[in-house]
């Protein structure tokens, strides 16, 4: 086996790349290590260009359970379809290297990137790293190499964690959850998750993350000296002088004609289906040429009509919204809570619904034990909402990473468990779309949470920030891209967050970076907007409605001793049924810390914890207790205390004066009131009914007896150690 490693310190760890035989039929091939993870990416390119009229890039992220020495939980035991944060690992990687690739390259790229050990170190991180590398060091033609960091930042604490752990990403005092990649000076994408942080704190953070890439594109530029291939050619696509003479025709009128003031991009594709008609009259063959020719005109004519007289397609000023409403609630009285939100032609409807704890989302993945997860954000785009016609169902990549982006920029102000422990789930559905639809969902999402009732902490909503540009010195920010400006823009940048700061962030750019001061700018101009579209939102509704819809299940909590969570599950779950059966209630969930969450409707919930109150009381000597004789003995009666929790007394505590027959004074289901004398060693509960209640003798009409023969509470309690010890060990075992 050849072997061929290299080493550098980034953040205080060694970041470790290995080339090896091991996929040698691959273009190029890299092992990635920081830490003990560790992830294998290849790169491959195709033999043959293909007729399409896009490049096709294809990347895929790997998990293997192997990677974290687990077998996969699902029947065949091995890897099914890629988990949601695998897609959306992919996703990251693709958005990465995908600008720096020639848009003529019609040869498709395959990208794999295969986790091979997973421990605190985010394989992420090496994903992208290890697709540069293979990339940069294979013969593919790319304009590479690119790097990424993670950054992250505990509140109270100035100082920034490059690449931090899992556990310190999931820290409660973690506040800015940062990916950043760039190359030379510039950032080419962002995924941000934070809790409220400021502009000022975010561009301090794509600083110091700046740094470490200019640390890891040295390494990189070191390999691809030593190992790197000479790259391919890229086919050259020159334009027929036939095609520049008929544009000539349209190019008198070409600016007018774009820009007219109207949004969407309707009157610029009648514009191209025009000039690509016009063009195939004289060369049939060129149709897709022609297209192509009209988008490279079309991207030039917006860029300098933006830069040099801010001009925009629609006419509105640089830095101004579309029309805007929002509507909370109105929709059906089904639903728990709901949304509508309109950012121009966007339009979004997000509905909410509230669950129970055990409709929480089972999640088994390679990063560590099986989880709940219970709030959920989902996104659909159906091909009506752009005015195609498509298969329905099923999800693609784009649909769940825009439902992640908004998950991520809500989960900020979504309440503990400990204060709502419902399940959320939130289901936005584009309805038209004409840019963002992603930042449209996370404002009629907050619009459906507090229609519903949930008591988030502060309202959120997002914005679509573009650029068109040249270089660090010309160039143009754009408020709210709609169609034509993303499509034919330099740079998506969405930005969510509350009055107070920013929740998430999403950058992709079709450039090879933006500068930093031009992404602080755009995040000014965000904030600007975000604070227009919030005062929107608190004319629809102010803040989360008081109570939760009628329809949404009732929820009551409680907790009891860890130690008894075993008496209220019962054998094989039989106590458990047995409540759910007597009162109706959906779930009866029992956490490890004695936590427990009952889910119904009416006053299911409330009867259920009063039965579960009852069943694990803890007594203590001086109690007051009312109940039923359950059985009499020659030495005293039972008395049920709660649940199925029993007291004794004992013939000694009915009367002040001793009597001959239990028989004489109770009787098996009578009423009676009587107090904790004491609890013994083994927690036995002896009870007496003449210190609480002294006329209870005279109204029985009870008379003392002769003679003894009475058996002691301390000798009773000798005896029915069988019956009662043996329902606690019972208990203890479950």
């Amino acid at each position: 086996m050849q072997i061929q490693e290299y080493t550098r310190a980034i953040g205080g760890k060694d970041l470790t790349a290995q080339f090896t035989d091991l996929a040698d039929q691959a273009n190029g091939s890299v092992i990635v290590r920081l830490g003990n993870s560790a992830v294998l990416v290849t790169a491959v390119m195709g033999k043959k260009e293909k007729e399409l009229d896009y490049f096709p890039l294809t990347v895929d992220y790997e998990e293997k359970f192997y990677a974290a020495g687990r077998i996969p939980g699902s029947f065949p035991r091995r890897e099914g379809r890629p988990s949601d944060d695998s897609i959306l690992s992919g996703r990251v990687v693709d958005r990465t290297i995908r600008p720096l690739f020639d848009a003529a390259l019609r040869t498709d790229v395959q990208v794999v990137v295969t986790v091979l050990s997973i421990d605190e170190e985010d394989p992420d991180v090496l994903g992208v790293i290890g697709a540069s590398i293979a990339l940069s060091t294979s013969d593919i033609p790319w304009a590479g190499p690119v790097s990424a960091v993670r950054i992250a930042k505990k509140r109270g604490d100035e100082r920034f964690i490059v690449n931090p752990t899992y556990m310190e990403r999931d820290n409660p005092d973690t506040e800015l959850d940062l990916l950043l990649c760039g190359k030379d000076g510039v950032v080419t994408m962002i995924e941000v998750g934070s809790k409220e942080v400021s502009e000022e704190l975010l561009g301090k953070a794509f600083e110091a993350g700046m740094a470490e890439i200019e640390k890891l594109q040295s390494f990189q530029k070191e390999l691809i000296a030593a190992v790197g291939k000479t790259k391919r050619p890229v086919p050259l696509r020159e334009t027929k002088d036939e095609i520049t003479e008929v544009f000539k025709v349209f190019e008198a009128g070409f600016a007018d004609a774009v820009y007219t003031g109207e949004a969407g991009k309707a009157h610029i594709q009648l514009l191209k289906e025009a000039f690509v008609a016009k063009t195939v009259e004289t060369m049939p063959e060129e149709a897709k040429a022609a297209g192509d020719y009209f988008d490279q005109k079309l991207e030039e004519l917006m860029r300098k009509k933006a830069i040099e007289e801010k001009k925009r397609v629609d006419g509105r000023a640089m830095d101004e919204l579309r029309p805007l409403y929002a509507q909370a609630g109105g929709v059906s009285p089904i639903l728990h809570g709901s949304g509508i939100f309109y950012r121009g032609g966007t339009h979004i409807f997000s509905a909410l619904t509230l669950g129970g704890p055990d409709d929480a989302q089972i999640i088994d993945s390679i990063e560590g034990k099986e989880s709940k997860k219970r709030f959920m954000h989902h996104y659909n785009f159906p091909p009506f909402s752009v005015g195609e016609t498509g298969r329905l169902g099923g999800m693609n990549r784009r649909m769940i990473g825009h439902g992640a982006l908004a998950e991520k920029a809500l989960s900020a102000v979504i309440p503990s468990k400990e204060e709502f422990p419902y399940t959320i789930r939130l289901v936005s559905e584009a309805l038209a779309s004409n840019g963002s639809t992603s930042m449209g969902s996370v404002c009629g999402s907050t619009l459906a949470l507090m229609d519903g009732g949930v008591p988030i902490t502060a309202p959120v909503a997002g914005i679509a920030m573009g650029i068109m540009y040249e270089s660090a010195d010309r160039y143009a920010i754009l408020t709210d891209i709609q169609g034509p400006e993303d499509e034919h823009g330099d740079m998506d940048f969405k930005v969510a967050g509350t009055e107070k700061g920013v929740t998430a962030i999403q950058l992709d750019v079709k450039v090879e970076g933006v500068p930093v001061p031009a992404l602080v700018q755009g995040l000014i101009a965000a904030k600007k907007a975000r604070l227009q579209i919030l005062a929107v939102m608190a004319k629809a509704i102010a803040a989360p409605r008081p109570n939760l819809s009628p329809r949404a299940p009732k929820i009551v909590s409680l907790s009891v001793p860890v130690d008894m969570i075993g008496s209220v599950i019962g054998p094989s779950g039989k106590n458990i049924r047995k409540i759910q059966e007597d009162t109706g209630v959906s779930g009866i969930a029992i956490e490890d810390n004695g936590s427990i969450f009952i889910t119904g409707v009416g006053d299911g919930p409330e009867k259920a914890a009063s039965i579960i109150r009852d069943m694990t009381r803890v007594f203590k000597a001086g109690d007051l207790i009312e109940g039923p004789v359950t059985r009499i003995m020659n030495f005293g009666a039972f008395v049920r205390l709660s649940g199925r929790n029993e007291g004794l007394v004992h013939i000694s505590e009915i009367a002040p004066f001793r009597i001959a027959r239990v028989e004489d004074a109770l009787a098996v289901g009578e009423q009676v009131r009587a107090v904790v004398k004491e609890i013994d060693r083994e927690g036995r509960v002896n009870l007496s009914i003449k210190a609480v209640d002294p006329e209870f003798a005279a109204r029985k009409g009870l008379k003392a007896a002769e003679g003894s023969g009475e058996t002691s509470v301390q000798e009773y309690n000798g005896r029915r150690d069988g019956d009662r010890g043996n329902r606690n060990d019972r208990r203890h075992r479950w």
